[in-house]
């Protein structure tokens, strides 16, 4: 243990560096910056190439591992219980913050518009439900969509409960083994995390400039203050609360992961690094990575919608809409139910700000000024998705080993 917690140390250095140098490269040599983007883009596609057999091995082998239909209905319970409250109490923290703190003054941004937005087929009910279900499972691999794949992974384990154990034996046997081959790999691409770190953080530096965050400062911020409130006061206290262990000691321990989350800006590309880190530093048993980090990678969303809720508010403060305090009741009732729903979807983000945007009769076009800081607030919000997922596999983890003690 003592040598994988110093190999850890020793990457995490690593990747601070990455992450220090390429602000510097990214200010001083932006062409330089721009050029080498595909390094940063290599990087990823490496991490997101393990994703798909790593999800859908892991959740097989946990769902079968718990050996009955009872037992994977309580963890599933805990489980989405826990995701929907951090992610309730990041929305309830961006409403306080916002009333206490209520930042952006009237604007009118006539002629000023997002194209994209207008590209996005509207939100239905019916359109989410369906985005759920896979009709041909080796196109929902091929375009790693999660949830479908989640969903058919789910159902295919639960059909294997009803084989004979020797099946059992044998299927699982095969899936451990391809997810203990994807975590090699893993370990692999993880060494070249310094320089995929380096290549992308300074690719964003030089992209987006320094003139969008000047002018955008205040709400830029906000949205920093909060996420970073929710990660260092709630998470902790909801983690010391359920399983009284020392929440900073275990967020130390893990903290590669969600370093990586905000260098990838992607919960899914983490998601190898996460199991890795959780499982071998972090003290949580593998069957319940596999199963809690592949469900929070997808409807885990704590920085996204505390996000959306102060970007929601921001624009109503723009546009001179007054949102009452039943208002924002239902503004945080609607980010909970979008964080879990529109997470299948493509341009999750970008359909929810519309989604909400129509509801409360705000106008579309503010949208531009929110992508402009989009990229920079997205490598956060995914780092706190992660911790958060970080947090809820820990709790699990800890009540179902001393639950089996009992």
């Amino acid at each position: 243990m003592i040598k994988k917690i110093k190999k850890y140390t020793n990457t995490n250095t690593l990747v601070l560096l990455g992450i220090l140098l390429g602000v510097f490269f990214g200010l001083f040599a932006p062409e330089l910056a721009l050029s080498q983007q595909i390094i940063g883009e290599i990087f990823i596609s490496f991490l997101k190439m393990l994703v798909v057999p790593l999800v859908f091995s892991s959740i097989y082998v946990s769902i079968v591992g718990l050996g009955d239909i009872k037992s994977l209905k309580k963890i599933g319970i805990i489980v989405i219980s826990l995701y929907v409250l951090t992610t309730a109490l990041a929305v309830l923290s961006a409403i306080i913050a916002m009333n206490l703190v209520p930042i952006g003054e009237l604007m009118i941004v006539d002629g000023l518009g997002y194209e994209k937005a207008l590209e996005v087929v509207p939100f239905s009910f019916k359109s989410m439900i369906l985005s759920f279900i896979p009709t041909n499972i080796f196109h929902s691999l091929s375009e790693a969509s999660m949830m479908p794949i989640i969903l058919f992974t789910s159902l295919f384990a639960i059909a294997s409960l009803h084989l004979t154990k020797q099946r059992q034996h044998e299927m699982v046997g095969f899936f451990t083994g391809v997810m203990d081959a994807m975590l090699v790999m893993a370990e692999w691409v993880i060494k070249l995390t310094p320089i995929g770190v380096f290549s992308l953080i300074s690719y964003v530096v030089a992209d987006q400039g320094v003139e969008v965050i000047v002018n955008l400062w205040k709400y830029l911020l906000m949205v920093i203050a909060v996420l970073l409130f929710h990660a260092v006061i709630t998470l902790p206290s909801l983690l010391f609360f359920f399983t009284r262990i020392n929440p900073f000691k275990y967020l130390n321990a893990i903290r590669e992961a969600p370093i990586m989350a905000f260098s990838t800006a992607s919960s899914m590309a983490t998601l190898p690094v996460s199991m890795r880190v959780v499982e071998e530093v972090g003290g949580v048993d593998k069957k319940n990575a596999s199963f809690v980090l592949p469900l929070g990678a997808t409807i885990s969303m704590d920085g996204t919608a505390a996000y959306l809720t102060i970007a929601t508010l921001y624009v109503s403060h723009l546009c001179g809409v007054d949102l009452t305090l039943f208002d924002q009741l239902i503004l945080g009732v609607t980010v909970v139910a979008l964080s879990v729903g529109v997470a299948a979807l493509p341009s999750a983000s970008l359909v929810m700000l519309i989604v909400i945007f129509n509801q409360f009769g705000l106008a579309l076009e503010y949208i531009a000024l929110i992508v402009a800081v989009d990229r920079i607030l997205d490598m956060a919000r995914t780092s706190l998705n992660v911790t958060s997922d970080l947090v809820v596999v820990k709790i699990v983890d800890e009540k179902l080993k001393r639950k089996s003690k009992q």
